[in-house]
């Protein structure tokens, strides 16, 4: 199981939220491609990049200190955040990005999804992201009728390379992952799966790799900044 090390963006910054809400943000790195780098001395195989600003906006707007982390980083990242039409998946992948997440167009533009998945196979994730099982679009600012698993079920035959699956409401809370709900997701669909929201902790990573589903991955991002995640031994855990 890979851990993915999450970096928002917000103004340039790295940040957290706490259940998405942008005004509740805690700055933690002015330069995230740093932050990045630190990640990457660790030992980390992947990254998880968000352009928050992006994902309200329609579009990308934290491009440059992305680049910059795509330029000084040697290691695969993912990026979500904004991506909503062939153009700008096109031109992150050829800036060096490794996979996109496509969140809110996965409701409005299925189509889309399975036209990027095509062109570019095992570059394109989707991003489910979910209140009380229902999924949120727009930055989580809007809740839709269409529940997760459904929503999953439709791209079973797209040929997208991995689900990314976050609980809105563990999101930046420190409260734990809802393993349950991500371990029935990872059961109903053949696509990988990988877990997002309240991963704080060894034992929360530990649950998620023991939880009897196949899960490719989580992701954690507030509790490796507080120092209640440590990465090397996160990393050595789940390699062992």
């Amino acid at each position: 199981m890979i851990l993915y090390p999450a970096i928002d963006l917000k103004d340039g910054q790295a940040v957290r939220l706490v259940h998405g809400e942008m005004d509740q943000a805690t700055v933690f790195n002015d330069n995230p491609a740093a932050q990045a780098l630190e990640f990457v001395a660790a030992g980390c195989e992947w990254l998880h990049l968000v352009d928050l600003n992006g994902a309200f906006a329609g579009e990308p707007v934290n491009a440059a200190p992305v680049e910059a982390i795509l330029e000084q980083c040697k290691v695969p990242a993912q990026l979500g955040g904004g991506i909503r039409d062939m153009a700008t998946i096109e031109r992150w992948l050829d800036k060096g990005l490794a996979r996109v997440i496509l969140g809110t167009v996965a409701v409005e533009n299925p189509d889309l999804v399975r036209e990027a998945a095509r062109a570019f196979p095992g570059k394109v994730a989707v991003g489910i992201d979910a209140r009380n099982g229902r999924v949120a679009t727009k930055g989580w600012a809007e809740e839709t009728d269409v529940m997760v698993t459904d929503l999953a079920k439709s791209f079973e035959d797209a040929g997208v390379a991995a689900i990314i699956y976050t609980d809105i409401l563990r999101d930046g809370a420190m409260k734990g992952p809802n393993v349950e709900a991500t371990a029935d997701l990872a059961r109903a669909v053949s696509i990988p799966v990988i877990a997002s929201g309240g991963v704080s902790s060894l034992e929360d990573l530990i649950a998620l790799r023991d939880c009897g589903a196949a899960l490719n991955g989580a992701i954690s991002g507030r509790a490796l900044y507080d120092g209640a995640l440590d990465l090397k031994q996160a990393l050595s855990a789940l390699k062992g």
